[in-house]
């Protein structure tokens, strides 16, 4: 693959060059085939899929198939999708001025095979980048046979060119999508009549527009994504078209903990510091929200719920330092309370929970927070931070409260300095988090007491 566009302008310079045409499908099989065999990932970006997913991905690329990914809403398959196109070669010549970019040595309609023909080698030829070769379309109710195929341009007839021409078609995102890659999210939106329109092209590769047919050999390769919940109950895939997908790919949540952090820490923009047990903890509740009877796990919950969760906490930092002066903006525990309040919508529950939504919310987080205080904090001797809280030393936080003035409330005791260590605090901020996750862990193992003062704050005593 060339990294620089080349400075061939005509067919003829093309040929004298050496340039094979290769198809499609070719270029994705043999540029991830060299991917393979030098150890390079061909994903970047796509994190959990490694031994699941992605193994069965290049398998269908590799076989030459179309591709359908179905899984749950935020799992990562029009991010998988999108990374499809750097398997294409980065720059690919076209006939210059060409309606649906045909490769020189190949015209498909009558205005490039005529130029082609008056031309001969002279034919001026564009290079087009590998970005330029992938369409996206989102399936709504809405889409027409002529959004995806084509349909009789009215001003080109008004030119006095009959309807029976081909000239007359103004052609769709697919056959525009000519060498290049058409990618489809939430397939089964599609009307089923829409969904006719697209057999030819899968299995004979031409289009038929308004009772003719374009003998088109369109060089294209066609992946969709589909909710198994739309694929079963909105809308469906119907079974010709299903049938001509060579492959059909199921599509998950990270089965690991630390790929759930990875999404998080890859997605999020972060306008303070998160510190890393803090995202555990929106990994962990994310993922015991998945396992929760009291959600409705056909609808899933998405890794957009957790990346929101972060960025939320992160805004409820800046939010803080903002009011409070505080020169550094360092998410707290105190600032998890804030997604409950935000983000409840983004979690379809099961329909005898209502009412009940914040209580299975808010107990799962409090779980969520204690296993991640187990994880991190394991092994360390908390026992004189409960004394000293017993023995009237009460430590009040909120989200009116900076770093300084919790760490000023706090007796000069060991452990403080083995809890900063083990969480890798350093900063006042980062240190206020971490000793605030200790007595979050104290409260939830029913060592100490939590409860509200007069003005709205917390206070364990």
């Amino acid at each position: 693959m060339t990294s620089t566009q080349p400075g061939i302008t005509t067919v003829g310079e093309l040929r004298a060059s050496g340039h094979v045409q290769r198809s499609v499908k070719d270029e994705l099989r043999e540029n991830l085939l060299d991917a393979l065999r030098e150890g390079r990932s061909a994903w970047p970006g796509i994190l959990g899929f490694d031994k699941t997913v992605l193994p069965q991905f290049e398998r269908a690329i590799l076989a030459g198939h179309d591709v359908v990914l179905l899984g749950e809403r935020g799992q990562g398959k029009t991010r998988l999708l999108r990374t499809l196109n750097l398997l294409l070669d980065e720059w690919s010549p076209v006939i210059a001025g060409s309606e649906l970019g045909e490769h020189p040595y190949e015209p498909i309609i009558p205005a490039s095979i005529r130029k082609a023909e008056e031309l001969k080698d002279d034919l001026p030829i564009t290079w087009r980048h590998r970005s330029e070769r992938y369409a996206e379309k989102l399936a709504t109710p809405d889409t027409s046979v002529a959004d995806l195929v084509g349909d009789v341009d009215p001003v080109k007839v008004a030119e006095g060119r009959s309807l029976g021409d081909p000239e007359t078609i103004h052609f769709g995102l697919v056959p525009r999508s000519h060498r290049g890659i058409v990618a489809i999210n939430e397939l089964p939106d599609l009307a089923e009549r829409i969904q006719v329109s697209l057999l030819n092209v899968m299995e004979e590769r031409d289009i038929q527009v308004r009772g003719y047919t374009l003998r088109l050999p369109l060089d294209v390769v066609l992946v969709a994504s589909a909710n198994p919940e739309d694929y079963t109950n909105r809308g469906r895939i119907i079974t010709p078209l299903k049938d001509r997908f060579g492959a059909e790919i199921r599509t998950h949540y990270p089965h690991v903990l630390d790929d759930e952090i990875s999404v998080i820490e890859q997605e999020a923009n972060l306008q303070a510091n998160v510190p890393s047990y803090l995202l555990e903890v929106l990994a962990r509740f994310t993922r015991l929200l998945r396992d929760s009877p009291s959600v409705d796990q056909r609808s899933g919950v998405s890794a957009r719920f957790a990346i929101a969760a972060a960025e939320t906490i992160a805004a409820a930092a800046t939010h803080r330092a903002a009011v409070l002066g505080e020169g550094d903006a360092v998410a707290r525990p105190v600032d998890l309370g804030t997604i409950i309040e935000v983000l409840r919508g983004k979690v379809e529950f099961e329909s005898g929970e209502e009412d009940r939504e914040v209580e299975v919310l808010e107990h799962l987080l409090r779980r969520a927070t204690a296993d991640t205080v187990r994880e991190r904090l394991g092994g360390i001797d908390l026992a004189p931070l409960v004394t000293a809280v017993e023995e009237g030393k009460p430590v009040v936080t909120g989200d009116r409260i900076t770093a300084k003035a919790l760490l000023d409330e706090l007796p000069d005791l060991e452990v403080l300095g083995e809890i900063a260590s083990r969480l890798d605090a350093s900063s006042d901020g980062e240190r206020a988090s971490a000793i605030e996750l200790a007595l979050e862990g104290l409260y939830l193992a029913r060592r100490i007491a939590k409860d509200p003062d007069d003005d709205g704050q917390t206070v364990y005593s």
